[in-house]
């Protein structure tokens, strides 16, 4: 699928060096993702895609908490 493939391309990428922009977009599209995932996982109901949302919700976290330390700091 294609959207697995997309999800775990977001799953690999590098987190560190990151604009400020990159970090809002990743953000983004790690909620698209998950909402994605969960659309389909509503019907399937398949433990993977579960996981697959979790270790991308984990990743979206931190870059979310970095981009509200910023915003504060700024």
């Amino acid at each position: 699928m294609k959207l697995i493939d997309e999800a775990l391309a977001f799953e690999s990428k590098k987190i560190g060096h990151m604009s400020t922009s990159d970090r809002v977009s990743a953000s983004r599209e790690a909620k698209a993702l998950v909402l994605k995932i969960n659309e389909i996982y509503k019907i399937t109901k398949d433990p993977k895609l579960m996981e697959i949302m979790k270790t991308i919700t984990v990743k979206k976290r931190k870059i979310e908490k970095r981009l509200k330390g910023l915003l504060n700091s700024a």
